[in-house]
């Protein structure tokens, strides 16, 4: 081999280096920007909504009131994904993603400015549906396939490793958003913050999500990314012939990461209602709690990939099912001290989650992926998430904590189903 060629494919390893880094950076940045708005409207839930939006109700039907319309942005989602492929097609990938984080920004601040029930009356929670299912459409048309090829250009060997990048984005952004609340809450007066600075957290979250749009179009615009050229793992295939082919494959997708998506609120919400329904403690006191649940699930989440690479992501997520269906049959003895439950309740979320969307997209061909990948990730989060905080609550305040616990470990069963019947699956086609 020639200098000319030995250096020619130095360079092309270089760059290809290069351009896996700039996706990395993008996808961090565009999910901590999500992650960070998901969570500061996943505490209003708790601590402002039942307060100002649903005040006419006593405290318990108005947290579960809240909880419902937290849910539909995840039912949203899979209808917009649809809707937005048409505007790609017309407009481009670009094209698509701006016109969804502008409506996700749109319907963001106008939370923000959301009148309340005390001055609007019925209209304040009407409108607070409005804002949550726009919401909902601009996340599920913001999916831009970055995070998947992120996956699919990982180094062999290293796959779990950057699988376990995009979800650093959950603890981050839930970070951020405990930290912004706990200083609202810690340092103005009650009246303050319901007054005017519980609005601040949804302003800063349309600010970074301005950052996310401009990185994220600058990398699809980049003529230079030949990643970004790899146009049959960004392209969508039309969603009936993908059903027709791979409609057992999404359902099984969609169930192989509940109980990841349970414990993230059974972590992250939960503990916020459940201390909003007993009052054992001030709320800034909780929401510190959870920032320390955060930073001990940045390190988690890390270490997941490098136990996927070394153990496999299937045997770790079989293992994590198990151990979080234990934690939620201890959940009563754990909640009575709140810094176990916190420690490991986190430790068990990070090396879950860490893992937990790396599932997915390897059940379809890759014709299919982007397609197949999008509508199981949505689903997922409907049976997994959606309804998990309305769930537990309910459940809570109806019959005791241990059965928040045992809906938990309803979810870890589910998952350890979907990986029995995936291998069962594989066997059967290996046979054939």
């Amino acid at each position: 081999m020639s200098a000319a060629n030995i250096q020619n494919g130095s360079v092309t390893a270089e760059k290809a280096k290069l351009e896996l880094d700039e996706l990395v950076v993008t996808v961090i940045m565009a999910r901590v920007t999500d992650y960070f708005g998901f969570f500061v409207y996943a505490i209003a839930s708790v601590i402002v909504f039942p307060r100002l939006v649903f005040s006419n109700y006593d405290p318990g039907t108005a947290i579960l009131l809240s909880f419902a319309v937290f849910s539909l942005a995840f039912l949203a989602r899979p209808i917009s994904s649809q809707l937005f492929k048409m505007i790609e097609r017309k407009m481009g990938r670009s094209g698509k993603i701006g016109i969804a984080l502008l409506l996700l920004g749109t319907a963001t601040m106008a939370i923000g400015l959301l009148p309340v029930y005390e001055t609007a009356g019925v209209l304040s929670p009407i409108l607070l549906i409005v804002f949550r299912i726009a919401q909902g459409v601009g996340l599920g048309g913001s999916w831009d396939g970055l995070t998947l090829l992120l996956q699919s250009n990982a180094p062999e060997g290293r796959r779990g490793w950057y699988a376990m990048i995009p979800q650093l984005g959950a603890p981050i952004g839930l970070c951020v958003a405990a930290a912004v609340f706990y200083v609202l809450t810690g340092f103005l007066t009650e009246q303050e913050f319901y007054a005017w600075g519980w609005r601040w957290p949804f302003f800063a979250v349309l600010a970074v999500n301005v950052v996310s749009l401009f990185a994220r179009l600058q990398l699809i615009h980049s003529d230079d990314h030949q990643i970004l050229k790899e146009e049959v793992q960004l392209k969508s295939a039309p969603m009936m012939e993908m059903l027709k082919i791979h409609w057992r494959d999404v359902l099984l997708a969609a169930f192989l990461p509940l109980a990841s998506y349970a414990i993230l609120h059974m972590m992250t919400v939960f503990p916020l209602a459940y201390n909003y329904l007993m009052d054992v403690e001030p709320m800034s006191w909780t929401l510190l709690l959870m920032l320390i649940g955060g930073v001990i699930c940045i390190p988690s989440v890390v270490f997941s990939g490098i136990l996927a690479d070394r153990y496999g992501r299937r045997r770790m997520l079989a293992i994590m099912s198990i151990l979080i269906g234990v934690f939620g049959l201890l959940i009563t003895v754990l909640l009575e001290e709140h810094a176990a439950y916190i420690l490991v309740g986190f430790v068990l979320l990070g090396l879950s989650y860490g893992q937990a969307s790396a599932i997915v997209p390897n059940r379809f061909k890759l014709k299919y992926r982007y397609s197949g990948a999008a509508l199981a990730t949505n689903l997922s989060w409907i049976f997994g998430a959606a309804f998990a905080p309305l769930v537990a609550t309910g459940l809570t305040m109806e019959f005791g904590v241990a059965f928040a616990g045992l809906y938990l470990l309803s979810g870890a069963v589910v998952t350890l189903l979907a990986l029995v019947i995936l291998k069962r699956r594989e066997a059967n086609s290996d046979l054939a």
